[in-house]
């Protein structure tokens, strides 16, 4: 858990020791706009933006039951932010697994993509899609019956 806020913890570490220097230097404004792209930069690449991460076994489970797409994630991955935020809402639709707190998500991963951890990857109707477009993505969510 705490690998996943290592950039985070480090973006606000340095946008507070820049925002420090701007202000003792005479430059307020400038600090707090420092400061501020800083927090929301910590915040984009933090586990706060996706959805609630549940574990592999889990969201296997549930993808057979109701045919949702399966998202294996993990944070700071910017592709994996991509797809979030391309998706929009409807990301809520899916079941994210973060691959950094899941040992058997990271497995399947390594699975499907020759021994690398490549995110994120997609399953959907228990078939791999490594690093799919977002407009495909919310296509399948749309299918779904």
């Amino acid at each position: 858990m705490t690998r996943a806020w290592i950039l985070p913890v480090l973006l606000m570490l340095c946008g507070s020791a820049g925002a420090a220097r701007l202000a003792s230097g005479g430059a307020p404004g400038a600090a707090v706009a420092l400061l501020v792209v800083f927090v929301l930069l910590a915040g984009v690449n933090s586990p706060l933006v996706f959805p609630r991460s549940i574990d592999a076994l889990e969201a296997r489970r549930r993808s057979t039951a109701d045919g949702r797409p399966v998202v294996y994630w993990r944070p700071g991955c910017q592709y994996c932010l991509r797809l979030r935020l391309r998706l929009g809402r409807s990301a809520r639709e899916l079941y994210w697994v973060d691959i950094w707190r899941d040992p058997a998500g990271a497995a399947a991963v390594r699975a499907v993509n020759d021994g690398d951890e490549t995110v994120p990857t997609v399953v959907v109707g228990g078939r791999p899609h490594t690093n799919p477009d977002p407009a495909w993505v919310r296509g399948r969510l749309s299918r779904r019956t």
